[in-house]
């Protein structure tokens, strides 16, 4: 009982050991930071993705273009015209850089003439075609070939503006 009376009031408490009030909040706040840091750089990585997807589509469309781009011929001739030629090159720089791809040329004529010469002037232009793709190194095994001859015109009419349309190749991606 003499023990107990003699002992003064409760013991202090125990003095604190954890982070004060300003670490914790210079904590919250780097931690906050951090997140967003982490938050911005996911931003940019998408922005990045999409600007790169965005890219790739394009080259893709542009190479499509470029690779069913139309060439036309003169009256009764299957030789390469040379704003055929430009166009025939751009599909050989797509086509060097794209070894995977092959291609279908459709060769057409005008309404004039019979239809067996028509469907053979329509092959000798999709044949010239292939020629010319493969003298620049290209392997002809890419390449399928079929004529329509008069039976799929561009344009209708039986005048020179719709004949130069139907004297043509088309080019279609089968692989």
């Amino acid at each position: 009982l003499l023990l107990s009376a003699c002992r003064s009031g409760p013991p202090p408490p125990p003095a604190p050991t954890g982070p004060t009030a300003e670490e914790l909040a210079q904590m919250r706040a780097d931690s906050i930071a951090a997140v967003r840091a982490e938050e911005a750089r996911i931003r940019a990585e998408e922005e990045a993705a999409r600007r790169e997807a965005a890219a790739a589509r394009r080259a893709l469309e542009a190479a499509t273009n470029a690779l069913t781009a139309e060439v036309y011929f003169d009256y009764d001739m299957s030789e390469i015209r040379t704003d055929a030629e430009r166009v025939l090159r751009s599909k050989v720089e797509v086509l060097r850089n794209s070894p995977q791809v092959r291609l279908q040329v459709a060769g057409h004529a005008d309404e004039r003439g019979s239809n067996e010469y028509n469907l053979a002037l329509g092959s000798r232009r999709a044949q010239a075609v292939v020629d010319f793709f493969t003298n620049f190194g290209l392997d002809g095994d890419r390449f399928t070939i079929i004529s329509y001859g008069e039976e799929q015109p561009a344009a209708m009419g039986s005048n020179e503006s719709a004949w130069s349309q139907n004297r043509r190749a088309e080019f279609v991606i089968t692989a």
